[in-house]
C-alpha cells in the first residue's frame, strides 16, 4: 500500500516557498542571545514559508541540492572563524545563481571595513579612518587611537593604542584601520528593511553597548541614516546603521552592518515587532518574485 509522504496528499495546497535559513545556533555574544533570535524569527517565517534551519559550514552544499527557493543568512557569528567556507558559499551563489538575503552586493560589512576609507575620503559624516601610521596627521588629534583589523567583526581584534604606539604597529596580512577614539554621547542604531526604516535602538550609557532602549529619531537622524543605506544600494536585505552622537552634536557613522545585523527584537513592543517581521516577509517574497 503506498503511503504519501508527510504533508502530502489530496487536498494540499500548493507547496510554499522553501527557505534555507543559515544561522549558528550555539555562537556566544557578549550581551545577546543570537540563538533565540533565530528561533523566534524562524518560528514566524514559517508562517509563510517551509523553513529548514543550518550551520554556515554546511550552507553551500544544502544551497546546491536545489531544495530551496532561496537562502537567508541570519544571525551566523562573525564569518572569521570560517571564512573559507564563506567565500566557497558566496562564489558557489553567485555562479549559480542562487537567491541570497542580504543581497551578495553589499559594500561595508560584508566584504570588510575598507569602506570606512571610501567614505572618508568621499567627506561622508564617518569616524575619520586611515590605514597607514604614517597618515595619523590627517586625524584628528586625540591621546588615544583605535586600531582594528579591516577584516574584523565583533570587536575582535580591536585595540587602544596611544599616539606614541602607533609607530611601532606592525599591521598583518589583511591591513589595519586607525581611527581617533571619540569621546561620543551615545550611540545609535537604525534597523532597515530593503531601504524601509524600521525602528532605532541606542545606548545611553557609552560603557554598555548593548543595553539599548528605544530611540525616536528626527528627520535629521533619518536623513543621515538613509545615506548610507542609498551608498550601499543593496535591494534585497536587513541593514543595521550603527553612529554614535559626536560631542559637537552631530551623528558619526561607526559600521554599516550589511551581512548578518543583529536586530535586538526582544527589545521591541509586540506591535513593532510584527510589523518588522511583515516587512521582512514582504522582502523575501519581492526577492522570490524576483
Amino acid at each position: 500500500m503506498h503511503t504519501a509522504p508527510f504533508g502530502e496528499g489530496p487536498g494540499r495546497p500548493a507547496p510554499r516557498p522553501r527557505i534555507l535559513f543559515v544561522t549558528d545556533l550555539a555562537y556566544q555574544a557578549k550581551g545577546r542571545r543570537y540563538c533565540d533570535e533565530d528561533i523566534y524569527l524562524t518560528a514566524r517565517l514559517r508562517e509563510d514559508f517551509d523553513v529548514a534551519l543550518c550551520h554556515p559550514a554546511d550552507a553551500a552544499a544544502l544551497m546546491e541540492t536545489g531544495a530551496f527557493d532561496a537562502v537567508v543568512v541570519r544571525n551566523s557569528g562573525p564569518v572569521l572563524p570560517y571564512q573559507e567556507q564563506w567565500d566557497d558559499f558566496t562564489e558557489r551563489a553567485r555562479n549559480c545563481g542562487a537567491r541570497v538575503y542580504n543581497q551578495l552586493a553589499g559594500k561595508a560589512d560584508m566584504v570588510g571595513k575598507e569602506y570606512l576609507l571610501e567614505l572618508t575620503a568621499a567627506g561622508l559624516p564617518v569616524i575619520p579612518t586611515v590605514d597607514d601610521p604614517r597618515d595619523v596627521g590627517r586625524l584628528p588629534q586625540t591621546p588615544t587611537y583605535v586600531v582594528k583589523p579591516k577584516a574584523g567583526a565583533d570587536s575582535i581584534g580591536l585595540e587602544f593604542v596611544s599616539g606614541e604606539g602607533l609607530a611601532g604597529l606592525t599591521p598583518g596580512p589583511d591591513g589595519i584601520l586607525i581611527q581617533p577614539c571619540v569621546d561620543f554621547t551615545y550611540e545609535v542604531s537604525f534597523y532597515f528593511v530593503d531601504d524601509a526604516f524600521q525602528y532605532a535602538l541606542h545606548a545611553p550609557d557609552p560603557a554598555r553597548r548593548w543595553h539599548l532602549e528605544r530611540y525616536a529619531p528626527t528627520d535629521a537622524d533619518l536623513a543621515f541614516a538613509r545615506a548610507f543605506i542609498d551608498w550601499n544600494a543593496v535591494d534585497h536585505g536587513i541593514q543595521r546603521v550603527d553612529a554614535c552622537r559626536a560631542p559637537s552634536g552631530e551623528l558619526l557613522l561607526v559600521e554599516l552592518e550589511d551581512l548578518n545585523p543583529y536586530l535586538s527584537l526582544d527589545l521591541l513592543d509586540e506591535e513593532t515587532r510584527d510589523a518588522f517581521v511583515t516587512a521582512l516577509k514582504r522582502s523575501l517574497q519581492r526577492l522570490l518574485a524576483s
